[in-house]
């Protein structure tokens, strides 16, 4: 029963039910957002879908314990393969050097009297290795591509690697969100780093499209008094203490000074989409919406920008009290917010950068995984294991060879090669009397 069971663990079919249910979870778990809340969920889905979603973990599906579960019985089944394939596949690869064993199992054979040693080398093979018999007769052996038989062995190793070094790397992956105007200097999560944005930029084509967004970092260890600085540019991330920073994406940000009774009270730096309380009247908060460099609103429709160059601005507020709306409106270039003796101006408005930060300690694993699946691919569809033996017998020469995969072209190969070299094929009687003999 044992062994029954460790066949069937090993087993091809078990493999692909495997992988076909794993890249059904995949297609599933990709048509669902991932990692937001509840109450998402159910306002997007519904009660009842959003309940299946969350009970089923499809919410953060790649770090739920089902797909871990079937990851790691993929990988059980992978490594069981090789384990069980490990030794037949040595035992052919030694079997194939044998000359022996290569004289019974030729499929082509051919006599002359010519040197075999071109032969040898027209089909590529390394020089031939010389042996004299009991019998006195003399033979040439050669071999080569005998690295083909590992193909499907190293393939399994590779694919092994890559669910490992994934599977790995999305449990133990740090992820993090930082957004940032040039100049400020935001937390780096739960690290102890902190990421200053020293500035960014956004280079453009002649008709003002963008061509490239790049975020100047520094990011600094207060615990050690260390820092360091690099560019984060899209497809072109940042490499700074261990962790990967991506220009993610980008938006508007600006300048609030707040005037109690004509006196400065205070600043903040605000990115579209954050709020203040004022610090005289908390209850008192300012919420910057959203900015609008090109600024155009046509009677009965939304507020939109024509471009994204500063020709028109305006900022988009809302001011709340105690929770309750005050108002809103856009206030353009020069406008002032007046709220009982406080007054808001908005200014210097400029582009953030939004950086994705991620720590995978295991990428390397996935990306060795992937390497070994190539060179298993490589060695499988395009090393073929081939062989030639020349033995001869009095004044002549009875060449033999085989080749394991691509029978056809072979044979081609040897034909081409034996006829330049003077060589007659042996008919299928010849080949059998020269094997019983």
């Amino acid at each position: 029963m044992l062994k029954k069971i460790g066949r069937f663990l090993s087993s091809m079919p078990f493999a692909i039910a495997l992988l076909a249910l794993l890249a059904a979870a995949c297609a599933v778990s990709s048509a669902v957002t991932q990692g937001q809340t509840a109450d998402w969920y159910i306002a997007r889905y519904g009660e009842r879908t959003a309940g299946l979603i969350l009970a089923l973990r499809l919410d953060d599906a790649f770090h739920s314990v089902w797909f871990l579960a079937l990851s790691g019985i993929l990988c059980l089944n992978l490594i069981l393969c090789n384990l069980v394939r490990l030794p037949s596949v040595l035992k052919r690869t030694k079997a194939f050097s044998d000359s022996e064993k290569a004289k019974r199992a030729a499929v082509t054979e051919a006599e002359g009297t010519g040197d075999p040693a071109p032969v040898f080398k027209a089909l590529r093979l390394p020089e031939p290795k010389r042996t004299t018999g009991e019998d006195g007769r003399e033979t040439l052996f050669a071999c080569a591509g005998r690295a083909g038989f590992w193909g499907p062995w190293i393939c399994h190793l590779g694919i092994l690697l890559l669910i490992l070094g994934f599977a790995l790397g999305q449990t133990t992956m740090k992820q993090y969100t930082v957004y940032a105007l040039p100049g400020q200097t935001k937390p780096l999560g739960d690290t102890g780093l902190t990421v200053t944005v020293d500035d960014f930029r956004t280079d453009r084509t002649e008709n003002g499209a963008a061509l490239q967004y790049t975020a100047a970092l520094t990011v600094s260890d207060p615990a050690a008094g260390t820092s360091r600085s690099a560019e984060a540019c899209v497809n072109a991330p940042a490499d700074l203490y261990g962790y990967k920073f991506y220009q993610n994406s980008t938006g508007w940000g600006a300048d609030v000074l707040v005037l109690e009774n004509g006196e400065e009270l205070q600043r903040e730096e605000l990115c579209a989409g954050e709020f203040f309380a004022v610090k005289d009247k908390p209850d008192l908060v300012v919420y910057f919406v959203a900015f609008y460099p090109d600024y155009i609103q046509a009677e009965g429709m939304t507020p939109m920008t024509a471009s994204e160059e500063l020709r028109n601005p305006a900022y988009l507020y809302q001011a709340y009290y105690r929770r309750q709306l005050l108002g809103m409106n856009a206030l353009m270039e020069g406008e002032e917010l007046t709220i009982d003796e406080y007054t808001i101006r908005f200014s210097h408005p400029r582009n953030y950068t939004l950086l994705a930060v991620k720590r995978d300690r295991f990428t390397v694993l996935a990306l060795i995984g992937g390497a070994v699946t190539l060179a298993g691919l490589i060695a499988a569809l395009y090393l073929r294991p081939r062989r030639l033996t020349a033995v001869k017998e009095r004044d002549r020469w009875r060449v033999k060879g085989e080749s394991v995969k691509g029978g056809v072209l072979f044979r081609e190969e040897l034909g081409q090669a034996l006829a330049e070299a003077g060589y007659t094929p042996l008919t299928p009687d010849e080949e059998r009397t020269g094997k019983e003999s």
